[in-house]
């Protein structure tokens, strides 16, 4: 079966034909077959050297024989009874002892769903409706946090999102006295930051900058909540939050939280948390906060989840991921150069992004940063992926421990192929 063919029958069942909007892709996606370690190959036939990784959830690899294992294993036993089990204890008791920010941690079914719960507790411990979040970050699809997700917007970035909602959404700047200013408003009792920086560091957040703005959060009493849905278990065991020993209230956590399967967790200080107890009561109604959820802790999720953990307890995998990325920045940043063309290609711990028209994206708003031309980026994708590489959305990518130096030299290879064809079609900036 050919990508077309299957894309005309995905549009007959699926809007656009996807179930995700960055997955829709003009004139059509690739479907994919199968993947192991850190390539993939479509429906085709034909191989990709993945810069994508489950959406930066596979940061073992694809198929990584002790995920694989506790999932057949699992499965043999029982795939979902609804019912508590072993596994979800042993998974909680590993965030809580490398999260310096988890006293208690309670699993959900996503991301999304996990900086829903956080913010609802951030409400009800705080006792104030009002959230502040930071301009441009990402805390995924759900209609309490897209207003501001879009750089330099302030409106929500969909239809359907109630005004009375976005109403009790405020917008600040990445800047401790932006911050400093927004929390005058005492209405605010739960702040929200992506703890990389805007799209898991897009537009890079300093060290001194989290810190400071953690420490204005802190002045002001609010409960601070850090996504590390990406961050987390990539920057380090712990997240940034370890590596650089800035700690908040609460955190979100998916993706690599999970052994790379559907999940997420919030996990945070005892007296936060412990509002979900059942034998906690607010106002005559038990638990305070309430949170369910079918699919928590699933048994075959948390089996992924407990043969990750002490894998990434290590440090190893994301030693070996930080170092491929640095190869792959290095070769970028030399492409540029060899090239006489503007760019430059930064980033953090294992995630690489790429501006294009100037040298450093230091000085420039999210916005900016954000506002490459939508041709630009569509060529340096498309330009890639025809040649066999995937990236992520827009023009960032993310190693694994499963990516070798030769794999990297090799996209590096089309990358640079990419960039010289994007120069001779007049499509850079």
């Amino acid at each position: 079966m050919k990508n077309i063919d299957l894309s005309i029958r995905a549009r007959s069942a699926l809007p656009g034909g996807v179930s995700h909007e960055l997955r829709y892709r003009d004139p059509h996606p690739v479907f994919i077959d199968r993947a192991q370690g850190a390539e993939k190959w479509d429906v085709e036939g034909r191989r990709y050297i993945d810069f994508k990784m489950g959406s930066a959830s596979q940061i073992l690899g694809h198929g990584h024989p002790a995920i694989v294992d506790a999932i057949r294993k699992q499965a043999e036993r029982a795939i979902f009874a609804a019912d508590c089990h072993v596994s979800e204890a042993e998974w909680a008791e590993w965030v809580n002892r490398l999260y310096p920010s988890a006293e208690r941690t309670r699993f959900t079914a996503s991301g999304s769903e996990a900086t829903m719960l956080a913010l609802r507790l951030g409400r009800a411990f705080s006792g104030k409706d009002h959230v502040l979040r930071v301009d441009g970050h990402y805390h995924g699809w759900h209609d309490h946090v897209l207003k501001g997700a879009k750089p330099g917007h302030e409106k929500p970035s969909s239809l359907g999102i109630p005004e009375a909602l976005t109403d009790l959404i405020h917008v600040c700047a990445a800047d401790p006295q932006a911050m400093e200013c927004a929390l005058q408003d005492t209405r605010i009792g739960t702040v929200i930051i992506e703890a990389s920086g805007a799209n898991y560091g897009c537009v890079p957040m300093a060290t001194d900058t989290l810190n400071a703005l953690h420490d204005v959060a802190r002045a002001a009493g609010v409960v601070l909540i850090f996504d590390e849905i990406i961050t987390g278990f990539r920057w380090s065991a712990g997240g940034r939050q370890a590596r650089d020993g800035i700690v908040p209230d609460l955190t979100a956590l998916a993706k690599v939280v999970t052994g790379g399967l559907p999940g997420g967790a919030v996990c945070g200080r005892a007296d936060i948390m412990e509002m979900m107890n059942n034998a906690t009561m607010r106002d005559g109604i038990a638990p305070a906060v309430s949170h369910k959820g079918t699919f928590n802790a699933s048994p075959l999720v948390a089996a992924a989840a407990c043969a990750a953990m002490p894998l990434l307890a290590t440090g190893e995998p994301q030693e070996h991921a930080n170092a491929m990325a640095t190869r792959m920045l290095d070769g970028m940043n030399a492409a540029f150069t060899d090239q006489g063309i503007p760019g430059v290609a930064y980033g953090d711990s294992s995630i690489f992004h790429v501006f294009f028209g100037r040298d450093t994206v230091d000085g420039l708003t999210p916005a900016e940063i954000r506002g490459l031309p939508k041709p630009c980026v569509k060529a340096y994708r498309d330009g890639m992926l025809a040649r066999g590489v995937d990236m992520m959305a827009y023009t960032s990518g993310l190693t694994s421990a499963a990516h070798t130096p030769a794999l990297v030299d090799e996209a590096l290879d089309v990358f640079r192929a990419t960039l010289a064809d994007m120069a001779r079609n007049g499509v850079l900036p």
